[in-house]
């Protein structure tokens, strides 16, 4: 079993060097420099039409501290205001604005299509070569924002289990005092599920291959178990690495770009 085991780590990670995992990541790390404030604004929206976008904007802004640090959160929510504010320009304007951010929002996951695309050598039909072109563009691209509603959807559910833990403690605590270590572990294997319906789903949609589901909850769990790992290394190396001093008003940047170079190794490597 041991054995097994690292067979398949090592058979994992030379696929992973072979298919030239760092580069790519590289790539989705550029996309989600440009694509971050409209695809955050747009989860915040559909999400905000339940709870409302300010405690929508609360969770959102709670989950990336914990990944990037507050400074960098701060940074990105107000990027998020910046492009709401926008949207709020004349009729014309708006409808530009929209069009922008729909095709903005979904530039990482078609990104992320792509790079699974070449590493698992799958290619997508060709019958009449224009017509096909067209046709995969507008699919990857409806795919790509499909994943952008699953992002709010997750969020949405996220937020209604905070909420429900959050009941539950308080009450918990009322009748048992100091019972708010229930909510730890409650909230990372909330977190931890989150997770891995994403990483599933993106394993599932994204490539033009057809993937059991069972395979892909497989790989998503431990792509999810490698990232929860790696979100508390990178977040210690982030904390002493001195960006925020070394590259001022920028560290922000810097430091979100960092954070999804290596998550996006650690989606490749699970893939």
């Amino acid at each position: 079993m041991l054995r097994d085991s690292f067979n398949l780590l090592k058979e994992t990670a030379s696929e992973w060097l072979d298919d030239n995992a760092s580069s790519r990541a590289a790539a989705v790390a550029y996309y989600t420099l440009i694509s971050m404030a409209p695809l955050l604004l747009i989860v915040v929206a559909v999400s905000g039409f339940i709870f409302g976008e300010q405690a929508a904007s609360g969770e959102l802004f709670n989950q990336l501290r914990g990944m990037i640090g507050e400074e960098s959160a701060k940074v990105i929510q107000t990027t998020i205001e910046n492009a709401r504010d926008n949207m709020k320009a004349g009729v014309i304007a708006s409808v530009v604005n929209v069009g922008v951010l729909l095709f903005g929002a979904s530039g990482v996951f078609a990104e992320l299509q792509d790079a699974l695309n070449q590493m698992w050598s799958v290619a997508p039909r060709k019958s009449d070569k224009t017509k096909t072109t067209i046709l995969h563009y507008l699919r990857k691209r409806t795919l790509s924002f499909a994943m952008v509603l699953v992002i709010a959807f997750l969020l949405l559910v996220s937020l209604v289990v905070s909420a429900v833990l959050a009941t539950l403690t308080g009450a918990l605590n009322n009748v048992v005092p100091g019972f708010d270590w229930f909510w730890q572990p409650v909230n990372f294997a909330v977190s931890f599920a989150v997770i891995t319906t994403l990483f599933a789903m993106m394993y599932k949609v994204l490539p033009d291959a057809k993937v059991r589901w069972r395979d892909t909850i497989i790989g998503a769990a431990i792509t999810s178990l490698l990232f929860s790992i790696g979100k508390l290394g990178i977040g210690l190396y982030l904390g002493n690495a001195g960006f925020s001093s070394t590259y001022g008003a920028a560290g922000a940047v810097v430091v979100t770009v960092v954070w999804v170079y290596y998550s996006a190794q650690i989606l490749f490597f699970g893939a």
